[in-house]
């Protein structure tokens, strides 16, 4: 069970795994050519690639997008960020799919008004990354510049592996963990989903 392997072994297992999705190994090698400033592929194509791979899918069924984050503080305007999510249309051409661009430092200006809740503003790619509904979704990966995988799991990768999935309740409202997990069920009944934790 990869789960029980030593950390190293699971990161290579990581590797091994999402390699076999072909659309995600295409988006991580094309996305260096944005040269943005702390980005991470994360998010549902890295940990439903794997879901997918253990429970014997094709490793790219069902995912819908890629998320590609990045941390710019210097310019938080809505064209700044345009402006890079054109640059990814010409990036990406030719990709069998939408592959999302977001600059983690604007996250607080829109948050509340999408979700119900106040974001205070993020300091890097990895906090926004650690506020993800579920600790399982809580996985960035990226090439730094010599092409050696950099592995960002501040949850660890147990239960990615063994189809668990975990609430965060850090800013997410349970609404939105709950809608999510639903959906995900539909699409892999083999997940073992959490409840989210009741104020005692």
């Amino acid at each position: 069970m990869i789960a029980r392997l030593p950390l190293e072994e699971q990161l290579v297992a990581l590797r091994s795994t999402l390699s076999r999705n072909e659309v995600l190994m295409d988006v991580l090698h094309r996305s260096p050519r944005l040269r943005l400033p702390g980005w991470y592929l994360t998010a549902g194509c890295l940990f439903q690639t794997v879901w997918n791979v253990v429970t014997g899918r094709p490793p790219a069924d069902g995912i819908k997008d890629y998320d590609l984050f990045y941390f710019d503080d210097h310019d938080l305007s809505w064209e700044a960020e345009d402006a890079v999510i054109r640059r990814g249309e010409d990036v990406f051409a030719g990709l069998p799919a939408e592959v999302e661009i977001r600059n983690e430092a604007r996250v607080h200006l829109w948050y509340e008004a999408k979700f119900g809740v106040p974001c205070a503003p993020y300091t890097s790619t990895e906090a926004a990354i650690d506020s993800f509904a579920a600790t399982t979704c809580c996985l960035g990966v990226r090439l730094d510049p010599a092409g050696r995988w950099r592995v960002y799991a501040p949850h660890g990768l147990a239960d990615v592996f063994n189809l668990v999935v975990r609430p965060n309740p850090v800013l997410a409202p349970r609404e939105v963990y709950e809608t999510k997990t639903s959906r995900w069920r539909r699409q892999w009944p083999e997940l073992t989903v959490l409840d989210w934790p009741v104020p005692r």
